[in-house]
């Protein structure tokens, strides 16, 4: 399997890219960090640490565990990271580090998918539309703290309030599900697999949020126009389009990544 990826920070002087993604021969990994400003103070290590531990996680199980499920593999990769900081960090608190995850493998002329959190697989089918592979939980109860966010002063303490009452939907029924510190939130994971020789040659993605931005968020395509490009242009063309938007807008940019996955029957 052949693995195109690109990653771009928010470019905010303060804060590192909370994004991580990689690949192995047969798999492709994405994960985007959360975190709000305050987190250092009840985890030392941070979002961007929390990403990358995770992602290093999943890519080394994935490599040594090829044929257990998933969410097995997530809930064990969970476990490890939340071991790695639980004797420094509150780990359990509202505000640490927590992340969504994205996970493509090949196995036995299938393609395995799992989503949690809001980050994107998209599959593109030879014989339909693309199959896109999403978890809503999260942006369906954002919505409902839309209207107080965007009149509460970025950075203010009511902003910052009002983030950690959203965060406090977390891992709960009802609620949505992310990585964080407990491996059971593998459990709520958006999961399946496709035939390969259902796929064309343009195959799949993985996206964070900052990046499927170009279609949930700006409107600037469809998700058959974003395999067209990954096909003619690659992923920087796509984030370079969300970017722009952001400008335009005058919106703030978010760290924005992808993996473009192809050759499948090269892996």
């Amino acid at each position: 399997m052949r693995v195109a990826m690109a990653s771009v920070a928010a470019g905010r002087a303060d804060r590192a890219n909370e994004d991580f993604t990689g690949a192995l021969p047969t798999a492709a990994v994405l994960v985007d960090g959360a975190g709000i400003p305050g987190t250092e103070s009840i985890c030392r290590h941070g979002v961007a640490w929390y990403a990358s531990r995770l992602g290093g996680s999943l890519l080394g199980l994935l490599s040594l565990a090829q044929d257990r499920g998933l969410p097995a593999v997530l809930a064990d990769a969970i476990e490890q990271v939340t071991d790695d900081h639980r004797d420094t960090c509150d780990v359990a608190g509202r505000t640490s580090p927590s992340a969504a995850v994205a996970i493509l493998r090949l196995s036995h002329g299938l393609v395995e998918y799992l989503v949690l959190g809001d980050a994107y697989v998209v599959l593109d089918k030879a014989d339909s539309a693309p199959l896109v592979v999403s978890d809503p939980r999260e942006i369906v109860i954002s919505r409902s703290y839309e209207r107080a966010l965007a009149t509460a002063a970025e950075g203010s303490d009511e902003y910052h309030r009002i983030l950690s009452d959203l965060r406090s939907n977390r891992n709960r029924p009802g609620g949505f599900w992310v990585a964080k510190d407990d491996p059971r939130a593998a459990d709520e994971a958006i999961t399946g697999s496709c035939p390969i020789s259902e796929l064309t040659e343009v195959g799949a993605v993985l996206l964070s949020n900052g990046a499927s931005g170009v279609v949930d968020r700006f409107g600037l395509t469809d998700w058959p126009g974003v395999m067209a490009v990954l096909a003619s242009s690659g992923p920087d063309e796509i984030i370079r389009r969300v970017r722009q938007a952001e400008a335009h807008l005058a919106v703030a940019a978010d760290d924005a990544t992808i993996a473009h996955c192809t050759e499948f029957g090269q892996a």
